[in-house]
């Protein structure tokens, strides 16, 4: 009977709901309440809340209704999944009926745990579809104020100056206004509105007298030839009953780059142009549209010079007040010119858009000559400048921003790309307000020449700010230590990787703007770790498929607006971004449909490859890029081209294996094991003295790449891991390797147990590194370790330490063969020199957090794992008698295992989800 009763309460206990247990962070396609989804099948996900350890999914159940009220009422009328056994919570395809175009949608989700309890219903999410067949385009023309004509021309873009092109290319695009008045029938209420927008190169949506959208640079740019993005917004709340005026001010991006001031290339594409459907949804059910066509007016900006490369100006007494109002008089504009479009297909822009993401006031400014006076922002970052100002009518500002000084202490842009430059001509009335629309820079200081009737007075009422401009994808990551200059570095580094987040991953902010692809493998663990990459990086992987070449070449560079010459177009460290980053991106995310769409590319660019190689050995490329050697930096100087070309082709070779085998692709797999194989046998007989253990030149490069990659054999590997750190010891630890070989430094050096070493190596100041950029004044990481004023002042490319922040101090890392962190890591790295060290990763699970305080009586570790993951613990302790938890013995915790998975000087434990607080007392 007693036994009886247990059963009964134990299944009255399962029935109960998990009143602390709720699903949150409702996203589809990746994105919270996204508007402009284009999937007709998307993909949903969500976080589990809980304050249960070990809390663990078993099936869920999602509804989706065509509005909020039917979804409270429990009325699915779109979808309803029923109970579904999965402990899956990403990536769950939609298998409702059919979505319509342009359409809100209503869902939320609930979820049971193991042991039967269901959790109550998550707060309703939503999601809005983009136009989801291409034909709803076929009536929207794309308009101009004027086109390009055929023997203008440019394409693809010619490298540099381009001044052996004659006439072409030497013309300034006009930067245009469009506009088009419309009604809203007042005998009807607007139920929805919604505005879908692409202006090329980019654009400005306007609506009665007010900007649509807070984005920057909208679109993202892409290769027009294939790809067109727009953009869609919801602005039911800006139409109004009557007449209503849409516009749109289009610049020109890289669609048009002529021969002025600075420019990394000459392209002419086409002239502005823009393409715009508003539907507008009426509660009885009708629907009218509002097209781009011939009826539309367009008249010449203020904006009277503007490119990327450039800067940008602006002529204040040429504006047209009320230019996007009902009721502006456009009688003396013009109609517009209805142009092809670039022709590629029009898409919905998934990536995160550019916003203005942060402000800096000036914190110096001192004047350095006749009206003029420089501005210290205090730190280089990527964006434009606010100008805010009153003066008399034609009074004329121009400024110069830099992101460093020449020895006299004005503006150096020898490295960053010069002339670039701000001009604003003011139009006389009270304090006017301006900032650029169309072009960006990497800049730290502004020099403002002021050229006037009363410059004194326009000096005194002048104010100036850094407007940040990046893309807006989500924070996840944080880093603090007890190292004020482990901190500093942290910085560095993210204003780096922060500067360069742009439609794609570029190099520098201001002289290239390019996406070079070496970086996005790369540092792409470092990145990974802060921000939420998920969509930039698809939108990369997109762009390499429609940049590869006919022979399977993946350029350096994509788009690729502008074809390079040697290493610079065709450097395999660089093109095998092309199979290693949707790897990456499936074991971060767990995203399999990605190695599915880029698995043509990939085979293509292995074989494009293997058509370059000789007996198994590449030798082209620029090699470990601006390594540290005796000359001035650029092509590798201590490592072999060819070492660092084949040890990235083994390691394509050993990945596309991986990638065949999780795809079923079961004969490709035989083919690059054996091909990954052969590869590995010619790099140890041309680059490996076996009695030695030394690689080639014996660099850090040499020896990192083949150790992290698996191309030496396990008998070796401890001879050339202990070579590897004897030499960086025998050089006084100082760092060497450059682009490509010191992010497989720190990974060889990791997996080595050498944590103590990197710290060594880069807590320092003296010799060329980060803290060496930091002492001689840098705020953002810079091209080169000595911090050159002849390159660039503002690169990511160098930035891999931040990885190690993350996996070696704070140990957050993933099991072996793990997908999406379900089956996490931590091993923290306890070194000598750090009391303590705190971090945190918002994985695609939930927030994944270490800390660790060196105390008195030896370590205490503050551990959070998320809800339905799983941990294994590797703790620096001999016994585990040392170890305890909430003051508690671990053998008493249902929650703790200890495990097999052991190293030496450390204890392995397996845990549950949940907050874990763990002293480990000194041995």
């Amino acid at each position: 009977m007693k036994y009886f009763c247990f059963i009964i309460l134990a299944l009255l206990f399962s029935c109960k709901k998990s009143s602390d247990t709720k699903p949150t962070s409702l996203s589809v396609e990746r994105k919270i309440d996204p508007i402009g989804v284009e999937a007709k099948n998307p993909q949903f996900g969500w976080v589990i809340q809980t304050e249960e350890r070990g809390y663990e999914q078993s099936a869920w159940q999602i509804q989706v209704a065509s509005n909020r009220e039917k979804l409270h009422e429990g009325a699915a009328d779109v979808w309803d999944s029923e109970k579904v056994q999965s402990s899956g919570q990403h990536f769950i395809d939609y298998q409702g009926e059919e979505l319509q175009s342009a359409q809100p949608y209503f869902w939320r989700v609930k979820i049971w745990s193991a042991d039967g309890r269901e959790s109550a219903w998550s707060d309703p999410a939503s999601f809005t579809t983009a136009l989801l067949d291409s034909r709803e385009w076929n009536k929207v023309k794309w308009i101009a104020f004027e086109k390009l004509d055929e023997n203008q021309k440019i394409m693809p873009g010619v490298h540099l100056n381009g001044d052996h092109l004659g006439e072409r290319g030497v013309k300034r695009a006009t930067i245009p206004l469009f506009r088009k008045t419309f009604e809203v029938n007042g005998d009807k209420t607007v139920e929805q509105a919604l505005l879908f927008a692409s202006g090329l190169g980019q654009y400005e949506a306007h609506l009665n007298g007010k900007k649509v959208g807070d984005e920057f640079l909208a679109p993202g740019w892409t290769n027009y030839e294939e790809r067109a993005l727009y953009n869609t917004y919801d602005i039911t709340e800006q139409v109004k009953t009557g007449e209503n005026a849409l516009g749109a001010l289009v610049g020109t991006g890289f669609m048009y780059i002529n021969r002025e001031r600075y420019r990394k290339m000459v392209r002419a594409e086409a002239f502005p142009m823009l393409r715009m459907k508003l539907l507008l949804r009426y509660t009885d059910g009708t629907v009218e549209e509002v097209i781009t066509d011939q009826t539309w007016k367009t008249s010449p900006s203020a904006i009277t010079f503007s490119t990327i490369y450039g800067g940008e100006d602006y002529d204040a007494t040429k504006e047209q007040t009320g230019w996007d109002e009902p009721d502006f008089d456009d009688a003396s504009w013009q109609d517009v010119v209805l142009v092809e479009g670039p022709g590629g297909r029009m898409h919905a822009q998934q990536d995160y858009p550019l916003k203005v993401m942060q402000t800096f006031d000036s914190q110096e400014k001192k004047e350095v000559g006749t009206n003029k006076f420089l501005y210290d922002f205090g730190q280089n970052a990527s964006g434009i400048i606010r100008l805010q100002v009153k003066g008399n009518k034609g009074d004329k500002i121009k400024i110069t921003p830099t992101e460093v000084l020449d020895d006299d202490g004005m503006p150096y842009q020898n490295a960053s790309g010069g002339p670039y430059y701000f001009e604003y001509t003011l139009k006389g009335t009270d304090q006017e307000t301006w900032e650029p629309r169309f072009t960006y820079y990497g800049f730290r200081y502004a020099l403002v020449e002021i050229d006037g009737e009363a410059p004194r007075d326009v000096e005194q009422s002048l104010k100036i700010q850094l407007l940040h401009t990046r893309n807006s994808s989500p924070t996840v990551g944080s880093f603090k230590s007890s190292n004020a200059l482990l901190n500093q570095v942290n910085e560095l580094i993210n204003w780096g990787i922060k500067s360069n987040l742009a439609s794609v991953a570029t190099d520098c902010p201001h002289r290239e703007k390019l996406g070079w692809l070496e970086q996005t493998h790369l540092i792409g663990s470092s990145l990974k770790y802060n921000f939420d990459i998920y969509k930039l990086y698809n939108k990369i992987i997109d762009d390499m498929i429609e940049g590869q070449l006919p022979n399977g070449l993946v350029p350096d560079i994509v788009p690729e607006y502008v074809p390079f010459e040697g290493g610079f177009r065709d450097s395999p460290e660089w093109g095998s971004a092309s199979i290693i980053i949707p790897w990456y991106l499936y074991q971060w995310y767990g995203d399999k449909s990605i190695l599915e769409k880029a698995y043509p590319m990939m085979k293509r660019y292995l074989d494009y490859l293997g058509t370059k190689a000789d007996g198994r050995i590449l030798s082209h490329g620029l090699g470990d890029w601006f390594d540290l050697g005796p000359e001035n930096p650029g092509v590798s100087q201590l490592t072999p081209i060819a070492l660092t070309a084949t040890a990235t082709y083994f390691y394509d070779a050993h990945l596309m294996a991986k990638i065949a085998e999780t795809l079923g692709e079961t004969a490709d797999l035989v083919d690059y094991q054996q091909l990954s194989a052969n590869i590995k046998i010619a790099f140890n007989d041309k680059f490996f003295e076996k009695e030695t253990g030394v690689y080639a030149t014996g660099s850090q490069t040499a020896y990192a790449m083949p150790l992290y990659m698996g191309i030496v054999d396990s008998s070796d590997r401890e001879k050339v891991a202990n070579n590897l750190i004897d030499s960086i010891k025998a050089g006084n630890n100082a760092l060497t390797a450059g682009d490509v070989g010191y992010r497989y430094l720190l990974r060889a050096l990791e997996d080595a147990g050498a944590s103590q070493l990197i710290y060594e190596m880069n807590n320092r100041d003296d010799v060329p590194g980060y803290g060496y950029q930091i002492k001689h004044g840098a705020t953002a990481l810079t091209e080169s370790w000595p911090a050159l004023k002849y390159v660039s002042n503002n690169h990511m490319m160098l930035g891999h330490l931040m990885e190690w922040l993350y996996s070696g101090l704070g140990g957050i890392r993933q099991q072996e063969g793990d997908v999406g962190f379900k089956n996490i890591l931590i091993e923290p790295e306890i070194v000598e020199g750090l009391d303590w060290v705190e971090t945190g990763y918002h994985s695609i699970n939930g927030e994944i957090k270490v800390r660790w305080t060196k105390e008195e009586g030896g370590l205490s570790l503050d551990i959070e794992i998320p809800a339905n993951t799983q941990a294994q613990l590797l703790l620096p302790a001999a016994t585990v008698e040392q170890i305890t938890e909430n003051g508690e013995a671990l053998r008493s915790n249902p929650y703790i295992s200890t495990a097999t998975h052991e190293k030496a000087g450390k204890i392995g434990l397996d845990i549950g989800s949940g907050s874990y607080s763990f002293t480990i007392a000194k041995q």
